[in-house]
């Protein structure tokens, strides 16, 4: 007999494993499925630690999602054995009339946020680790930090879990198909399950199950580095706070040194490499090192001593590098959350709260029309 459940969930990474606790907190029977570990380092959501900031120049409506997405990790937290949300605070910084620094700054007035404006002498006089161009300018906002992404997810499978969820790793999903009944059916490598509705968090992998993110969820090869400080206090995160940053040569970001004798950095869109997730080089190069290394050598000199690590993970890109977040309108009993785009782990709380909505009612009092599917 087919195993038969209220909602599966295809994808236990960041944005899964917070549909399955939400879904498993309200009584739901909800099956995970997973293809690899449960948490493994080959999709978008592992690497130590990920940024967390209110101050989103990318567009003023994410602010109140962020708003929840902190109000829940901070629940998931109290509930855990280990720290998830670390507070650092947050700069943006770039040119001063750049849209990075322009836009985090809109954020923050339109929505009531704390926030300082720093010239790049100001900023360095606070946190010396920071050698900005002169006529930079700097946005800081003391709500940010960063979160550890591994321990987030096993903090909401732990939740589901005990809440009576059942996730099944090192099983790969081949197919669904919806039924006559208007539920769902999903066929593994292992077995086939049924269930009312579907969610699929299959991050880099989502456009393999869903034929209307073709060529809209298109995955990236991404290249992150730890270097080892020559000044390691500056880099420490009471003094370091995380950091967005334009410069001529792309946009990167970073951390405060955690979890690796490093402080982390890396480039948005890396070598714009548009990759098959399921064939592309993991291992990084030199080539990857050099363009991270010469970066911090110009912007971050007393960060810029021996490399400690690195690592690849994967973006998946919208268009307009918003979300998606949306049920099918051919199956109204699947829901969709892909394309984070390199900017979604942070919300992956608020997200499960999204989809297990999607999934019971097939709607959600969170503001999520910018993230519609048919936008495209």
């Amino acid at each position: 007999m087919t195993d038969q459940h209220d909602v599966i969930v295809l994808g236990v990474g960041g944005m899964g494993s917070a549909t399955v606790a939400h879904l498993a907190d309200r009584g739901v029977d909800v099956l995970g499925l997973e293809r690899y570990d449960v948490p493994h380092g080959y999709g978008s959501s592992h690497g130590i630690t990920r940024i967390f900031r209110l101050a989103y120049y990318e567009h003023p409506d994410y602010v109140p999602l962020l708003r929840r997405a902190a109000t829940l990790w901070e629940d998931l937290e109290s509930d855990h054995d280990r720290q998830l949300l670390y507070r650092t605070g947050s700069i943006d910084a770039g040119p001063t009339d750049d849209p990075l620094v322009e836009g985090s700054k809109r954020s923050c007035e339109e929505h009531d946020l704390e926030y300082e404006r720093l010239s790049s002498d100001e900023l360095t006089d606070r946190y010396p680790g920071y050698r900005l161009p002169d006529d930079y300018t700097a946005i800081y906002q003391p709500d940010g930090g960063f979160l550890v992404p591994e321990d987030c997810i096993v903090a909401h499978v732990d939740r589901a879990h005990r809440a009576g969820a059942t996730i099944r790793a090192r099983e790969r999903v081949v197919n669904w198909q919806p039924t006559d009944d208007g539920g769902v059916r999903v066929e593994t490598d292992h077995a086939a399950y049924e269930a009312d509705s579907l969610v699929i968090t299959a991050g880099a992998w989502a456009a393999q199950f869903v034929d209307a993110l073709d060529g809209i969820a298109v995955p990236e090869r991404q290249v992150l580095a730890w270097l080892q400080p020559d000044e390691p206090e500056y880099f420490a995160p009471e003094r370091f706070p995380v950091w967005n940053l334009r410069v001529p040569e792309g946009r990167f970001y970073g951390f405060p040194v955690h979890g690796v004798p490093g402080f982390k950095l890396g480039r948005y869109h890396h070598r714009e490499e548009t990759v098959d997730p399921d064939a592309f080089e993991r291992e990084p190069t030199q080539a990857d090192e050099r363009l991270l290394r010469e970066f911090a050598e110009q912007y971050f000199p007393a960060g810029a001593g021996p490399t400690m690590r690195m690592e690849t993970c994967l973006f998946t890109n919208t268009p307009d590098d918003h979300f998606v977040l949306d049920t099918l309108p051919e199956h109204p009993q699947v829901a969709v959350g892909a394309g984070f785009s390199g900017h979604g782990f942070k919300f992956a709380s608020v997200v499960g709260e999204i989809l297990a909505d999607l999934a019971l009612d097939g709607e959600t009092d969170h503001g999520i029309e910018m993230f519609s599917l048919d936008r495209f």
